[in-house]
């Protein structure tokens, strides 16, 4: 790479005992560039910036990193801020009751003598969120703020430690689509500003929109480092296939695998169907958040719900499972044609239905727990004997499903916290896929999962359907529900607005769905249909 450069890692080694997560790394950055950083999960991607905040210390890992060109040798991430360099963890590290203000500059204070001057804090944090495109008062609590709104607010943060190398870690994960073209375009702006900037996205097309180059990782080494524009204004120059290619070490010639019928005896009952179904928020009851939705899901059936950020999506799918979510829950559902008592989490398990959080992290897993007893937590009582949980078998049920589902770990007594994102959602699957369901609720199950794992948890979710198993998809990605689904409901202001079978779906019709304006009566349900549709 020619010209001047910000950033120069070279030979970057960071072991943990027993799993080297990089090797001989190197990464160059230029001034005023945003730098794609791209790799399957577990490539090594988080590891590498926590080297270079100052999450990992000078002195826990081996190589160089020379900033503007001297040696750059962090003792912590604060040391790091100082150099203005700044990272934003895919996890925002904000504090919800805390103002807008108070938050930009915790642990960065304006202060007169020790005392919090909160006149120069106001006026510099509205500065700093004009900046960013924050319209709220900055004496607003953040957790007023949607997803979108709070990552702006670590915008400002970085910012106000007058940043330099801005790393962003997964900015767009959790984000609906308004509000990731809204970042992306900060992102620019602060290009065009002189901000250089580390971007960690498993979303492609995000990549190829801002990115000037890209560097892969794969197993903890680097790959190849692509220009994507060569000029700021130019169009891409690198497709999405190719990133791919070098992220998987091959050529990923389909992105959802071919569907396989399911053609037992049954085939075309219903596995799953819901009547009335009405849910109130649970801190405000006048408000309806899910509002008479009636749906029917086959078996060996996979049908998709779309809908915009605050649809009620989510809020259906834990509603459905054991009350997990709301208030006055009111309507019907049967499991087989039975009628099931979903009142608690255990009796919707002990109905057939499993739910797939869209947070694994905070709602799926136990994080310190170790994988093969994350793995037995929805069947513990299929693994007793004598009132005491059999370990060995806990042990071989999860070597069973560390096969099958292709679940990279060194071994299963390793703790689930330090496996990767994708990794995690697997672990996940195997917990409910040994629970035995007959209904599969899956909320955002490929979320920050890079393309090789998604093709992977795709071919489970496929292999459920053709079980026999009904499958509730929730997704905020349309080409996902595009490629997996038989049939697709949408969702606006907690109601259904539209089925739409898969030959009929396309992503414009569905968005023209999923707008509010059309939410003006619930779609009737339709009977499954007697064959499974099949095809990519």
């Amino acid at each position: 790479m020619s010209g001047p450069t910000v950033l120069e890692m070279r030979g970057i080694t960071k072991t943990f005992p027993g799993v080297t997560a990089l090797s001989d790394v190197r990464l160059t950055v230029r001034p005023a560039e945003i730098h794609a950083l791209c790799g399957e999960n577990g490539a090594g991607k988080s590891t590498l910036m926590k080297v270079l905040s100052g999450v990992h210390p000078h002195g826990s890992y081996e190589g160089e990193i020379r900033f503007d060109g001297r040696p750059l040798a962090l003792r912590d991430i604060r040391d790091g801020e100082r150099q203005g360099i700044v990272i934003i963890h895919q996890e925002l590290a904000l504090v919800p009751h805390l103002s807008i203000a108070e938050n930009i500059f915790l642990g960065n204070e304006r202060s007169r003598r020790g005392v919090v001057d909160w006149q120069a804090t106001l006026r510099e944090a509205a500065r700093l969120m004009k900046r960013v495109g924050l319209r709220e008062h900055p004496r607003t609590p953040v957790s007023e703020l949607g997803v979108g709104g709070q990552q702006l607010v670590e915008i400002a943060k970085a910012l106000a430690k007058e940043v330099r190398l801005l790393i962003l870690d997964e900015p767009t994960a959790a984000l609906n689509d308004a509000d990731s073209a809204a970042l992306l375009g900060l992102v620019l702006e602060l290009r065009a500003q002189g901000i250089a900037c580390v971007l960690i996205s498993h979303k492609l097309g995000e990549i190829r929109r801002v990115a000037d180059t890209v560097t892969v990782l794969r197993d903890g080494r680097t790959v190849e480092t692509l220009t994507v524009r060569a000029d700021p204004d130019a169009e891409p120059d690198v497709s999405e296939d190719r990133i791919i290619q070098g992220m998987v070490g091959r050529a990923l010639d389909r992105r959802f695998p071919e569907r396989t019928a399911y053609d037992g005896e049954d085939a075309g009952r219903e596995a799953l169907r819901v009547r009335g179904w009405t849910v109130r928020h649970p801190a405000d009851r006048r408000r309806t958040v899910v509002d008479d939705v009636s749906l029917t899901v086959g078996r060996g059936e996979i049908v998709g719900i779309a809908g915009l950020m605050g649809a009620g999506r989510t809020e259906l799918a834990m509603s459905l499972f054991g009350r997990s979510y709301g208030h006055h829950v009111a309507g019907s559902a049967a499991v087989d044609g039975r009628e099931a008592s979903l009142a608690s989490v255990p009796e919707a398990i002990a109905a057939g239905l499993a739910y797939v959080t869209e947070d694994r992290k905070r709602y799926g897993l136990n994080l310190v727990d170790t994988v093969h007893r994350n793995i037995s937590l929805a069947s513990l009582r299929r693994m007793v004997r004598r009132g005491v949980v059999d370990e060995h078998q806990e042990r071989r049920v999860a070597e069973d499903y560390r096969g099958s589902l292709n679940i990279r770990t060194p071994t299963v007594l390793e703790e689930v916290g330090r496996l990767s994102g994708g990794n995690q959602q697997k672990v996940v699957l195997g917990r409910w896929i040994h629970a035995d369901p007959r209904v599969l609720i899956l909320d955002e199950p490929t979320r920050g999962v890079d393309v090789g794992a998604k093709y992977e948890i795709y071919t489970v979710i496929d292999r459920l359907a053709a079980e026999g198993r009904g499958v509730l998809l929730i997704s905020s990605e349309l080409p996902e529900l595009l490629g997996m689904c038989d049939r697709i409901y949408t969702m606006a202001e907690g109601r259904l607005t539209a089925e739409v079978a898969r030959a009929d779906a396309t992503q414009e019709s569905l968005m023209r769905h999923m707008t509010p304006s059309d939410a003006t009566a619930p779609a009737a349900p339709t009977p499954p249909p007697t064959t499974t549709t099949s095809g990519s």
